[in-house]
């Protein structure tokens, strides 16, 4: 990375990471923390099952896309970028110690390009969005992410650059698993009506 975007991106981190609260810091850690988000899994799952009268083997590979689209997102994050690109992450360089704001003395891990967080979010948020076809329904999301990804950076785990390339990273995740839900999966397709019972993709 030039030196140039290195150092606006430390900059636009500790802008954002500079306001913080003791209110924004439990805020924040929860909305960071993934167990909190459990209930809303369950529930976008739920929804497409509702809105396509889907029967249990629909439903197994219904859940076997999101855990690929998410799955996918992450070990591309995690295990592949992080480890080859090993860029430290705000807490862990030395060129910004005690300039960041941390909370409850979170550091994450050594490295964080890129955003893992940015990434799983994104992947779920987007094949949901694929499926359901709702602009109300995708905007809320969208925000959703866009939550996320602040609450990485107010912690100080995250640059924006991290976060960008982890969305990048879970849209292509997203738009894989979907691609494959598609082609051989037995779910409708999300253009469909859901008036009734449909059946699966017999002409692919």
């Amino acid at each position: 990375m030039p030196d140039r975007l290195i150092h606006m991106d430390q900059q636009a981190l500790l802008a954002v990471n500079g306001w913080h609260a003791p209110w924004a810091d439990t805020l924040m850690w929860f909305v960071s923390a993934w167990w909190t988000w459990l209930p809303l899994y369950l529930l976008m799952l739920a929804a497409v099952v509702w809105r396509y009268r889907l029967d249990i083997r629909q439903l197994l590979c219904l859940i076997l896309a999101f855990a690929l689209a998410v799955g996918l997102a992450d070990w591309v994050s995690s295990g592949l970028i992080k480890p080859w690109v090993g860029r430290l992450r705000p807490t862990h360089e030395p060129a910004l110690a005690g300039l960041v704001h941390t909370v409850r003395g979170y550091t994450g891990g050594l490295y964080g390009f890129v955003s893992s967080h940015a990434a799983d979010t994104m992947a779920a948020a987007l094949l949901f969005a694929l499926l359901w076809r709702n602009k109300y329904a995708t905007g809320g999301l969208m925000l959703w992410v866009a939550l996320n990804c602040y609450s990485r950076m107010y912690l100080g785990v995250h640059y924006p650059g991290d976060i960008l390339g982890g969305l990048m990273v879970g849209a292509l995740s997203a738009t894989a698993a979907y691609a494959v839900l598609r082609r051989w999966g037995p779910t409708p397709h999300a253009a469909e009506p859901s008036d009734g019972p449909t059946g699966g993709h017999g002409d692919s």
